[in-house]
């Protein structure tokens, strides 16, 4: 026959498929595809969204989507540049000023803002002390607000003035909620917010000055990275560029967890699709066998046949991931609609890539699992017309599946984007594979002995099972990893949930108190213990810069926007200790043991800075503390828990080197709700201590939470569609052979009810032994996920022992339920096409 023309190959092809569109492996093929197209692009949508919508809420603590903080004025330069980026701007300064009035004086954080701050998150305030607060502008020029400490700091009342340097102010309201307040942990004062404008009047600002210029802007993420990229290379050493990430440790890690338990559930869920794909196209290919010969002796060529049946799978795939992430898209809507009252406000559209990962997942796991038996189809000799017992040649299938695992692969990598997920999950599951597969071949050659003893049902169940073990061992490993992927997912949701909350019980320290003087330390001990159930201890702090590393400057050790750098530049609160905190772990070293006399003191570093700078046992490092330096070595590294809302130190020396400096003390506690006034009476008993209130900080991860573990419920179901996908595609895979090996035994007197006791036998060991390969995997796998991705402590679960009674009633069920088919047809007719 000549070349024929791909338009062509493209017709036959369209008509062949639909021609058989009514048979059983493109009908399960379409399906799987589609489910696995739809569970991914609906994960991937409401990821994504769900991730947009929390950064979004998350973005309140810098009061924008990006914020450029610096020591002295921005460069015009930058401020043009995001301007033809099309960014929204505002502009903040702030410093620390003396506020005067008739009464007195107050050293307060001062916040000069321009008209369109902020540019996220509400500002509230009160008419009056007390009274409900509302939402809205912030104070127009010649207006100033203030929290309700300094009010009753200087005894004020709205309406009453004050000064600010030079520039007399009116306090029109009470300050009661700033939304980049609570990730600034070192502003100590009172805060009092007034216009820009109102600023060079003041003759506060002037060369030299400490002050903070903060540029905010809001914008698209496009623009905001394009600006990013653009300016980050001209930012000056005084300069930070941060986005909510970067603003706030607990809301990124947050973040980063929430992420991570999202990718893991879209990795699983391309995982199971890629199984259900796999196991479709060799029931598609393998029923084409008898086409592909009788299309060679019609004149096609290898290459021709091979194109035409490639045609059809791709018109199929085509059709089915269409179809596919317009359903996953419909769903997210319908999601998102029905939980509108428990999500954000203003959740981000997603855009199409969502949707186009979802179908270039499901058309590279079609190509990648279908082109060993499409191989098979091109080699089919022309011989198997008269002869229906030739197969075609073996290819070289570990060539063709590694492809097609590596294809995988970098789309599970590219869905998570995280490297350790992915290798977690691949090399976890290929060695559970690999060790566990080989003992269940094992397992099954052993069965033998017992087939002679055991009654019929279980001679002909396992009998199946042996005739084709590796088959049966795959099988099992298809199954097995079904009710590996839910029961990781669900073990995850519950464990990481709980740890989560764990980290922020509902009495969590909402305030923390700093600047408590020696002399009333005891006093304002038993006044906290009054008011709060569960007061933190009191450190001591002394605020000290480390200068020198084994007699190196430390400028010069350390990288530039490293965590180091950003602790070398400001004073740390150093403290001392006899015990070691809680919530402190110690990695590295000893605590404090005894000195000799000539040795120098030890300081207890934490490991993440320790990294940083290079730290290593036995370091010295040297401190600038009250104008004094303190030469120390390093005794021990210890792993810090930052989200606990309890005084975490980087520096913890040895007691006895610090104690002769000017020191203060420094707690956390939780006070309840409503009890305002009570905080107030605790700042006029203890006028020289700040209370710094975290509450708004608190309710904003209980809230990332809450959406966290919605999307967690919801992520499950689209898994366990997934897994189902795989179970009926692994048991149409075999139903060919199953129909005629049931007509056989009918013809030859067996009873429908043997059949199905038979068929129980065979699928309730299957799925034992599948419920065994998944428990197995699952400690081992959630075992590097906690080790190397999550951070957490693993210990063993018990309860996945039920795994294996689960798997036979589910395979089992399944199992009959699927291939009630092979019992139904009547024997003549399926001997007659034999």
């Amino acid at each position: 026959m000549p070349h024929m023309p791909l338009s062509r190959l493209l017709v036959l092809a369209s008509r062949q498929l639909l021609r058989d569109a009514r048979s059983g492996e493109l009908r399960v093929l379409f399906f799987a595809l589609l489910i696995a197209v739809a569970a991914s692009t609906a994960i991937g949508y409401f990821s994504a969204r769900l991730n947009d919508g929390m950064l979004l809420r998350a973005t309140e603590f810098l009061a924008a989507d990006l914020r450029l903080t610096s020591s002295s004025p921005n460069p015009d330069e930058q401020l043009q540049l995001a301007q033809q980026m099309g960014l929204e701007h505002a502009h903040l300064v702030e410093f620390s000023s003396v506020i005067a009035s008739d009464s007195g004086i107050q050293l307060a954080s001062v916040k000069a803002a321009s008209n369109d701050y902020p540019l996220r998150g509400p500002l509230k305030s009160a008419a009056a002390l007390y009274q409900a607060e509302e939402t809205g502008p912030g104070p127009q020029p010649g207006e100033a607000w203030a929290e309700a400490r300094l009010f009753v700091a200087l005894d004020l009342q709205p309406g009453d003035m004050i000064e600010v340097g030079a520039k007399p102010l009116r306090l029109t309201r009470v300050l009661t909620y700033l939304p980049d307040e609570a990730g600034d942990f070192y502003s100590l004062t009172p805060h009092l917010l007034m216009h820009l404008d109102d600023l060079p009047a003041t003759g506060v600002v002037q060369p030299g000055s400490r002050v903070r210029y903060q540029e905010l802007w809001r914008g698209e993420r496009d623009a905001l990275a394009r600006f990013r990229q653009a300016v980050s290379p001209s930012l000056a050493p005084n300069q930070r560029l941060e986005d909510a990430r970067d603003g706030n440790r607990q809301v990124g890690n947050a973040l980063g967890r929430a992420e991570r338990y999202l990718n893991l559930a879209s990795l699983a869920a391309v995982l199971l699709a890629g199984v259900a794909v796999a196991l479709s196209a060799a029931r598609f290919a393998a029923r084409r066998f008898d086409a592909s010969a009788l299309l060679r002796c019609l004149g096609l060529s290898r290459r021709q046949a091979l194109g035409l049946f490639s045609l059809q799978l791709a018109l199929l795939g085509l059709a089915a991931s269409l179809t596919g992430a317009l359903l996953g898209w419909l769903a997210q809507l319908a999601l998102f609609s029905l939980l509108g009252d428990l999500l954000p406000a203003q959740i981000p559209p997603g855009g199409l890539w969502p949707a186009l990962a979802g179908m270039a997942t499901g058309l590279v796991a079609l190509a990648g699992f279908a082109l060993p038996p499409l191989a098979a189809l091109g080699r089919v000799p022309p011989l198997r017309v008269l002869r229906r017992d030739l197969l075609p040649l073996p290819a070289s299938a570990w060539l063709v599946y590694g492809a097609a695992l590596l294809a995988l692969g970098l789309i599970m990598w590219r869905l998570s984007l995280d490297l350790q997920l992915t290798l977690a999950l691949l090399g976890g599951g290929l060695v559970t594979a690999l060790l566990l597969g080989g003992a269940l071949l094992l397992g099954l050659k052993s069965l033998r002995r017992l087939l002679a003893d055991a009654a019929l049902p279980w001679r002909l169940g396992l009998g199946q099972l042996l005739r084709h073990p590796l088959a049966a061992a795959g099988q099992s490993l298809a199954f097995g990893l079904i009710i590996l992927a839910m029961s990781l997912i669900a073990l995850l949701r519950g464990e990481l949930l709980d740890t989560w909350q764990e980290q922020l019980p509902e009495q969590a320290p909402n305030h923390f108190a700093l600047n408590i003087l020696p002399a009333e330390q005891q006093a304002f001990a038993d006044r906290l213990a009054e008011l709060s159930p569960h007061p933190a201890p009191l450190f001591p702090v002394v605020p000290g810069r480390l200068t020198l590393i084994n007699g190196e400057p430390v400028r010069q050790l350390v990288s530039k926007e490293s965590q180091g750098e950003r602790a070398i530049r400001r004073d740390l609160s150093l403290t001392w200790a006899a015990e070691l905190p809680a919530d402190n772990q110690l990695i590295a070293g000893a605590w404090w043991s005894g000195q000799a006399a000539d040795e120098l003191p030890g300081v207890s570093v934490e490991s993440e800075l320790a990294e940083s700078l290079k730290l290593q046992l036995g370091d010295r490092l040297t401190f600038s503390v009250g104008g004094l330096d303190r030469e120390t070595r390093v005794t021990s590294l210890r792993k810090v828990d930052w989200n606990n809302f309890q005084p975490n130190f980087y520096m913890i020396f040895e007691p006895g080197t610090l104690q002769d400096l000017p020191t203060t003390y420094l707690t956390s506690f939780y006070l309840p709700p409503n009890q305002e006034r009570q905080l107030v009476e605790l700042a006029r008993a203890f006028p020289a201590v700040t209370l710094l209130q975290v509450e708004a900080l608190l309710a904003q991860l209980r809230s990332i939470l809450d959406q966290v573990t919605l999307a967690i419920e919801f992520v499950l179901l689209f898994v366990l569609a997934a897994g189902l996908t795989v179970l009926f595609a692994g048991l149409q895979a075999t139903l060919d052979e199953r129909i005629r090996q049931g007509a056989l035994l009918r013809a030859l007197g067996a009873e429908r009810g043997l059949l199905i006791r038979a068929r129980r036998a065979e699928f309730g060991l299957l799925g034992a032994a599948s419920g065994l390969l998944a428990a197995l995997g699952c400690e081992l796998i959630s075992y590097l996920l906690y080790r190397f991705a999550f951070d957490l402590a693993w210990q063993p679960h018990p309860w996945l022992l039920v795994l294996p009674l689960l798997g036979a009633l589910l395979v089992a069920g399944a199992g009959v339920l699927g291939t009630r088919r092979a019992l139904n047809i009547s024997p003549l007719t399926v001997l007659r096409e034999g």
